[in-house]
């Protein structure tokens, strides 16, 4: 199969590289489409056989489930039920971060078959940001299955060339984007009643933050996972193992923990590249990238997470340091992948 890329830098090639996309979604193929968080691998949610396709392009367990793509906040209703003790905080929700990088968790309609939801009796939906994603889904008219467009546990694509680092042959067609604003996978929430507030309990952090949710309900966070390895996860992006570079990566909470082998050549994935953090000077870094030069920022660092280490991945070194960031916002979220991706022991 030979993949092709579709571009949008002008409305002319807007226009057939939509139509294109949505002619493959609508024949059962999968289409690699930017969206506000990571490029996505997607299908017709409701075609099993399409949505098969997704996991055989990235080598995906069947027991890991999928996001649902939603084209209007309406369809929400053809995809998952509502609850009525928990209707109120969820219209809240969908009316605040709809379209945005919020997924929430709900038990699923008949309509959606299993395969997509791991055969679990919930599915998980959000409605996309992007307007070159959101304009595909107009037009097709239903929702989307699309997880990242990567191979399954790699990193997650930030630009459509990095799709095509992974996926080439295996898909018929990239719709390329441009850079994806946000760089880190969305938010995914689950509702539970109760008083004096609701629940919100987060699945998997993202770039809705605890701060973010707090106005609608008490914030919890799921048990990270990572002792339990390969186990089938309640909502995507819960494994105890993913978003892994080629290149193994250690994350070291404190400069102390690092050793270095004298026959290795490292590189430091550093969070804001100061001195006085204690890992700059460490070690002679056979490399070094920095998330959020100078004083140091959550949200841009989760912007250029998997960019620069992408570019770490191939500088042909024999290991990865990470420097820790800050666990509050967003850099909770650039935790949890750091934290799946590092080597273990």
């Amino acid at each position: 199969m030979q993949t092709e890329i579709a571009l949008t830098d002008t409305e002319q090639n807007t226009r057939e590289s939509v139509n294109r996309a949505v002619s493959l979604l609508r024949s059962g193929e999968v289409v690699a489409l930017p969206t506000e968080t990571v490029y996505g691998l997607g299908a017709d949610a409701f075609n099993a056989a399409a949505v098969a396709r997704i996991f055989e392009a990235k080598e995906r367990p069947r027991f890991d489930p999928l996001i649902v793509h939603l084209p209007n906040k309406t369809m929400l209703h053809d995809v998952g039920e509502v609850p009525s003790d928990i209707a109120k905080t969820v219209t809240q929700l969908v009316e605040t971060f709809w379209p945005g990088p919020l997924t929430i968790l709900l038990p699923k309609k008949a309509a959606v078959p299993d395969i997509v939801t791991a055969g679990l009796p919930t599915v998980a939906v959000r409605q996309c940001q992007h307007p070159i994603f959101h304009r595909i889904l107009k037009h097709f008219g239903g929702p989307v299955a699309a997880p990242s467009a990567n191979r399954f546990g790699a990193l997650s694509p930030t630009s459509a060339s990095l799709v095509l680092d992974q996926l080439d042959g295996r898909i018929p067609l990239i719709v390329d984007g441009g850079a994806c604003a946000r760089g880190l996978e969305s938010t995914i929430v689950r509702v539970r009643a109760a008083t004096p507030k609701p629940v919100i309990e987060v699945l998997r952090p993202g770039p809705i933050t605890e701060d973010d949710l707090k106005p609608f309900g008490k914030v919890t966070f799921a048990k990270r996972n990572d002792e339990v390895e390969d186990s089938a996860p309640e909502a995507p992006g819960m494994l105890a193992t993913h978003y892994a570079p080629r290149t193994p990566l250690r994350l070291l909470e404190n400069p102390s923990d690092f050793s270095a082998d004298p026959e290795k050549r490292y590189a430091l994935l550093s969070y804001r590249g100061q001195e006085k953090d204690g890992f700059l000077d460490l070690h002679p870094w056979a490399g070094v990238v920095v998330l959020s030069p100078g004083s140091g920022r959550v949200a841009e660092a989760g912007i250029r997470l998997f960019h620069l280490l992408g570019q770490l991945d191939k500088g042909g070194y024999d290991e990865i340091i990470a420097e820790p960031v800050p666990d509050r916002g967003i850099g909770r979220a650039i935790l949890d992948k750091l934290r799946k991706a590092s080597v273990k022991g």
